[in-house]
């Protein structure tokens, strides 16, 4: 699987080093409890353009 930008959160922390990658990014989402309810809707674009995290260096870690 390729992962995009459109690619929901539920999808990424399927893959085993998803969980990894998006720590070592800063990204809040895999701790905050309200998010929970939300992963399946929420795209990764999306909270990298809410959080000013760097898209592509995730996207580059998670397709490696």
């Amino acid at each position: 699987m390729e992962f995009n930008k459109k690619t929901k959160l539920s999808e990424i922390l399927q893959n085993p080093k998803g969980n990894e990658v998006l720590h070592r990014n800063g990204v809040p989402c895999v701790t905050c409890p309200m998010a929970q309810f939300e992963m399946e809707s929420l795209e990764i674009g999306q909270i990298c353009e809410m959080y000013g995290i760097d898209l592509e260096k995730i996207l580059k870690e998670l397709n490696e």
